[in-house]
């Protein structure tokens, strides 16, 4: 009898522990999208499908690579903070890079590194943590074609709506010309039947 309270017990904090993380997780990304900081950060084309987590649009961005005193101070992978800021036509734009984690007050990314040149040209490239953009299945494929259209048009900007908040990072939207990626499939969608 004794054992089974001990069973029984052990099971409910297991199944609460269970239920604990994912919902912790998922409120945390959430906050992050309610109080963050928006920034448009400037795509470039690539298009993959994953077969375990479906399609997705593979974004790689503009300002993703910044210069360095010294190439020998980074290692391929390491983790870094990168101070994110604005340009005059409201993009983000890398301010600094660290490998501490920011005391001041301004928004910062936990990224890796994902390449240094070794040709003395001290170059960094940084992999962020929000290079894929999911989609519905239906709407996936209509998405990726749109999407590869807009890196061809020079008069399209294609650009990924991030908030930012202590760090952490959340794609929000992928947007051409000022819309939703998810709209425009929609309206295009609509437009076929």
């Amino acid at each position: 009898m004794n054992n089974k309270k001990i069973l029984f017990t052990a099971f409910i904090l297991v199944a609460l522990v269970q239920l604990y993380v994912p919902a912790k997780m998922i409120l945390d990304k959430e906050s992050v999208l309610e109080t963050g900081t928006e920034y448009k950060f400037k795509t470039a084309p690539i298009d993959p499908s994953d077969p375990f987590r479906g399609k997705y649009i593979t974004l790689n961005y503009d300002e993703n690579t910044v210069e360095i005193p010294n190439e020998q101070d980074w290692m391929r992978g390491e983790i870094i903070y990168a101070s994110i800021t604005t340009d005059i036509e409201g993009f983000a734009k890398i301010k600094s890079i660290s490998k501490e984690k920011p005391t001041d007050n301004h928004d910062f990314i936990k990224a890796k590194v994902s390449f240094i040149t070794e040709n003395g040209s001290n170059k960094l490239t940084i992999d962020y943590p929000f290079d894929r953009y999911y989609m519905e299945e239906s709407k996936a494929y209509d998405a990726e074609l749109t999407y590869r259209q807009s890196q061809r048009d020079s008069n399209q900007i294609a650009y990924a709506l991030v908030s930012i908040k202590d760090g952490d990072a959340v794609l929000k939207d992928v947007l051409i010309g000022g819309t939703s990626i998810r709209e425009i499939v929609k309206a295009n969608q609509e437009n076929k039947k």
